[in-house]
């Protein structure tokens, strides 16, 4: 699942631009100060370092000394549940700037997920050599925030040390983070796809939204203007060479948050939703607790792909919901707000609890599927090309069709009986043979065979295929009912039989 990043240019050196990243971590605190305050959600200060990293400690967290070339000069901290077992997921958690490792630890309700669910914890920490106090991840400089390069490349190294030391899952990496870790966590789901099986953005700004440092207040300010397409471009330029399956991507967003404006949410919708090739209209939408609309984007196999949370009048922060309930976490304070707990519903999302897998291995379910053609005897097929793929199976009535691989983006299927409908899916297949989703599906009916006739109930009646019988019409010989006797209402009749007629509504 992971490539190497030698196929990308990787600096051993950090080449940061001081005073950029000085001049927009200082705009990115002094927004973050004018929404802290005392609201109705912000509730209490955040524990003090010192106060919360004891207390990390003493549950369990753990500063990792050497992980690798860490050319962007972050730390590592480690979180393994007792009896953890090999091939258990990892989950990256990002803290937003001003906080640390130990805060995000102590306050997100990550730990409780990962002991209940079973899976290891990784907390990069920003130590901030330009300022003690504002830790923000670089979201924004290249350098920094693009595959094989400093900080991104760091937090890579991380993920590889905990494949290689805690045995974790290569196939099931996921990452969240808050604020500038949003941000640099929708900026790793783009620069490898190929590490993440999903990932969540927590009131950050989109992927790819900034080239020019964090000082970009377009990015914050919700001001930039870009497409649908060109935010779907701006992720699949992140690494260029990719032709795989993207990862499934949750965003989550206050509404009355006015350091990273709400807009962000549709930022990142639009470009996720552009890569995996579906629309930005909801697929199904609910209502959870503490004011948050949940809408979901479903791929062509019917799972969701894209999911966005937006919660009403939180400000900017981390929804949790301190309790001891199996959906409440966390511990409210400054930048955590109590509304709901968002760990909780990313956890699900990740399928970690085991409720929501998400796609299996392999290249993504080929889009398009279309019927281009019948005879008596064949139907032929077309779908769009999916990257990645190499060959494709194609199912007919949930079997193989034909056991040799089809190369092209289209198939005719042979030696069908006329006048039946058969059912089509198709199946992207990659290089090393894995098999990925199948499409949506859809029905081809065989010409000939028995006779159909369409046309409305009055016109049925008259031509002796249905009899009327108290303003209803029935088909003859099976006495179906059809509805009322006149010409508003239209059904297809195949005919079975002498004088004997069922109803066959889209099937022939």
């Amino acid at each position: 699942m992971v490539r190497s990043a030698s196929r990308h240019d990787v600096r051993t050196g950090r080449a940061r631009r001081l005073g950029a990243l000085l001049a927009g971590a200082a705009l990115l605190v002094a927004g973050l100060a004018a929404a802290a305050p005392a609201t109705a959600t912000a509730a209490a200060p955040t524990p003090a370092p010192a106060a919360a990293a004891a207390a990390a400690a003493a549950a369990g967290l753990s500063q990792v000394g050497d992980f690798g070339a860490n050319p962007g000069g972050l730390n590592m901290y480690s979180y393994l549940p007792a009896g953890l077992p090999a091939d258990a997921p990892l989950v990256v958690a990002l803290h937003g700037c001003t906080q640390s490792a130990a805060d995000y630890y102590a306050n997100s309700g990550w730990p409780k997920y990962a002991d209940l669910d079973g899976f290891a914890l990784v907390l990069p920490e920003q130590p901030s050599q330009v300022s003690p106090i504002m830790k923000c991840f670089d979201w924004g400089t290249p350098s920094d925030d693009g595959r094989g390069q400093g900080e991104a490349l760091s937090i890579y190294d991380m993920i590889q040390y905990a494949e290689t030391t805690y045995h974790v899952d290569p196939s099931r990496i996921y990452v969240t983070g808050l604020s500038a870790g949003g941000g640099m966590a929708a900026d790793l789901l783009a620069d490898y796809p190929d590490v993440f099986a999903a990932g969540s953005i927590d009131s950050g700004p989109a992927a790819e939204c900034s080239t020019s440092g964090i000082t970009d207040t377009d990015c914050l300010s919700g001001t930039t203007d870009r497409t649908v397409a060109q935010w779907g471009s701006a992720i699949r330029d992140a690494d260029s060479g990719y032709t795989g399956r993207y990862p499934r991507v949750a965003i989550w967003q206050g509404s009355a948050d006015t350091t990273v404006n709400p807009a962000q949410l549709t930022y990142s919708l639009d470009g996720w939703t552009d890569v995996w090739g579906i629309g930005q209209t909801p697929s199904s939408t609910r209502t959870l607790t503490g004011g948050t609309t949940e809408n979901s984007y479903d791929d062509a196999t019917g799972r969701p792909a894209v999911e966005t949370y937006s919660v009403a009048g939180m400000a900017h922060g981390l929804a949790v919901h301190p309790g001891s309930g199996p959906d409440q976490c966390g511990t409210t304070g400054t930048y955590y707000l109590d509304t709901i707990c968002s760990s909780y519903y990313t956890a699900a999302f990740f399928g970690l609890d085991g409720t929501n897998p998400g796609p299996g291995p392999g290249p993504a379910a080929p889009t398009g599927l279309a019927v281009t053609g019948t005879t008596g005897s064949s139907a032929s097929l077309s779908w769009n090309p999916v990257p990645g793929a190499v060959s494709y199976d194609v199912y007919r009535d949930g079997t193989l069709a034909d056991s040799a691989p089809v190369t092209g983006t289209g198939y005719t299927d042979t030696g069908l009986a006329a006048g039946t409908t058969y059912g089509y899916t198709v199946a992207s297949v990659d290089a090393t043979g894995t098999v990925g989703d199948r499409s949506a599906p859809v029905d081809a009916t065989t010409a000939g065979g028995a006779p159909c006739f369409t046309t409305d109930n009055y016109d049925q009646t008259l031509a002796g295929r249905a009899h009327q019988s108290g303003g209803y019409v029935y088909a003859d010989g099976s006495d179906q009912p059809m509805g009322l006797w006149n010409v508003f209402t239209t059904h297809t009749l195949q005919q079975t039989g002498p004088d004997y007629y069922v109803i066959a509504d889209g099937r022939c």
